[in-house]
């Protein structure tokens, strides 16, 4: 008889966790419902000690491993989140561990991993070549495999998630749901169903690595190479978790990075919460399917906030661009001493302000008396730009908005 994940399996993982992490809070966002056009409640795993949800399916396997296995050693293969999440427990369990990684895995996560005392090996351009990498390994020196998403104690772990939620919020007919190997959704799907048979269970993956909406919905869709949503690229699901989708997820979305990046944005805007990409797309679905999810009580989990500060920042940057609080305009002037102050002056008096200029001459189009000044300045808006370029233009600038 194959074996199988069930509520009981979850409830026990429960009792071994209880007291070695957080029980997070999940907590409404009256803003983000207003945005979503549904009630939003947050599960904030981003707050456990390695900002991550994977420290609950690492510690209930490394609890349930004999003497031996423990003496001998763990190893894990991961993208960042499921390495600290065992070399942390690890660590505290004295049980030597040793994490593979893809070269391309997040600096951050890197070092935190070894700053839990785990040895990391950097191995593979993807996870793929990483993973394969780490099996031969681990069979090589006797190391027990902790799988990131493929192993029904992992899946038990984190459905724990999905009690302490349900306990936490009574009120949630909906639960939207991260999925990169399917080891979350997993554990989660199977406590909800328990304890709430008529629930809703939705899974998002990013667009750039559909591997569960194919499985889930018989498509054929291309895997990329890269997403901001790093934590879910994965290209393969695991064999164990695939079927608890297929049986108790009632739909897969898609989203965008796009979206994913104004939804990282928005958490940290309007929650002050900081959030990597895999931890954004649940409200990215909410963003992108609107109608899907329209007048419903939705359970988001923030599974991670590991991201590197310089990619943060660049969403932060763009997502200024595409809001219009940041924006390069163009402006026409005569080309004699004062115009460039005179623009600023104007731009100043209708308090935007400056961030960058640059005065062109030689390389425009324009006739030799004239000058093109582009200049990146910081607004309010796309209603405080529309104003700046019409009161530009009144006094006789010839100002452009480039995009």
């Amino acid at each position: 008889m194959t074996a199988t994940l069930t509520v009981q399996d979850i409830h026990a993982a429960a009792g071994r966790l209880r007291g070695h992490l957080l029980e997070t809070p999940c907590l409404p966002s009256r803003t983000l419902s207003a945005i979503a056009g549904c009630e939003v409640f947050l599960k904030f795993e981003n707050l456990q000690f390695t900002a991550s949800f994977k420290e609950r399916g690492a510690l209930n396997k490394l609890s349930l491993l004999t003497e031996d296995e423990r003496r001998r050693g763990v190893l894990a293969v991961s993208a960042g989140n499921h390495a600290q999440g065992v070399a942390y427990h690890a660590q505290r369990m004295a049980t030597p561990a040793t994490i593979v990684m893809p070269r391309f895995a997040p600096a951050v996560k890197v070092d935190n991993t070894r700053r839990f005392g785990a040895t990391v090996v950097l191995e593979g351009e993807t996870f793929d070549e990483a993973r394969a990498h780490g099996l031969q390994l681990a069979e090589q020196r006797g190391l027990t495999l902790v799988h990131p998403y493929d192993d029904l104690d992992i899946a038990a772990g984190q459905g724990t998630i999905g009690l302490e939620m349900l306990a936490q919020q009574p009120d949630i007919d909906t639960l939207v749901v991260s999925i990169g190997g399917g080891g979350l959704i997993s554990g989660l799907a199977v406590a909800a169903r328990a304890m709430r048979p008529g629930m809703q269970i939705v899974g998002v993956q990013t667009d750039r690595f559909p591997a569960v909406f194919n499985a889930k919905h018989g498509e054929q869709r291309a895997c990329a190479q890269t997403t901001v949503a790093d934590g879910i690229g994965v290209s393969a699901p695991g064999a164990l978790t695939v079927p608890l989708i297929r049986q108790l997820v009632d739909d897969v979305l898609l989203v965008g990075e796009d979206t994913i990046e104004q939804a990282i944005l928005m958490l940290l805007e309007i929650e002050k919460t900081v959030v990597e990409g895999a931890g954004a797309v649940g409200l990215a679905a909410l963003l992108a399917h609107r109608a899907r999810f329209a007048g419903r009580k939705v359970g988001l989990v923030l599974s991670g906030g590991n991201i590197e500060p310089l990619l943060l920042a660049e969403i932060i940057h763009r997502g200024m661009v595409k809001s219009g609080r940041l924006v390069r305009l163009r402006v026409n002037v005569r080309d004699v001493p004062g115009s460039l102050a005179v623009v600023a002056r104007l731009l100043s008096e209708m308090g935007a302000n400056i961030e960058e200029v640059q005065h062109q001459r030689a390389f425009s189009s324009l006739p030799v008396e004239r000058a093109q000044i582009d200049v990146v300045i910081q607004t309010r808006g796309d209603a405080h730009v529309d104003t700046i370029i019409s009161t530009m233009n009144a006094q006789g600038f010839d100002t452009q908005r480039i995009r």
